[in-house]
């Protein structure tokens, strides 16, 4: 495998990448507007923005319905924490894995 190519943040870009879902969309929001060329930090970066920005706002809602909406939100949080960690994983091993939904919307916007 060749070496990782450095990113304007000044990490290699599978770390830059893994990083982009660090905090969710908040990471993936800053990654997003400080790397102005790397596609692949852009790519993980708008990812996580777009995912985890969906995952958020349909945990709140959740919460807003008793009992039923409860059950919902902890179904949300443990599907989000599962694709957190392979999405992180994905990345620093370098690879551009698509989310089904998620990843072809990104990759029509860069």
């Amino acid at each position: 495998m060749p070496d990782p190519e450095k990113t304007s943040s000044g990490f290699d870009e599978n770390v830059a990448g893994a990083l982009c879902y660090s905090l969710g969309w908040i990471s993936g929001l800053v990654f997003y507007l400080v790397e102005p060329r790397n596609t692949f930090v852009r790519f993980h970066a708008l990812q996580a923005v777009m995912f985890f920005g969906v995952a958020c706002v349909a945990f709140v809602i959740c919460l807003t319905i008793p009992f039923l909406g409860w059950i919902l939100s902890i179904v949300v949080f443990y599907a989000s924490l599962a694709v957190w960690l392979l999405m992180m994983l994905k990345a620093y091993q370098g690879q551009r894995f698509r989310l089904p939904i998620v990843g072809r919307m990104v990759e029509e916007r860069l």
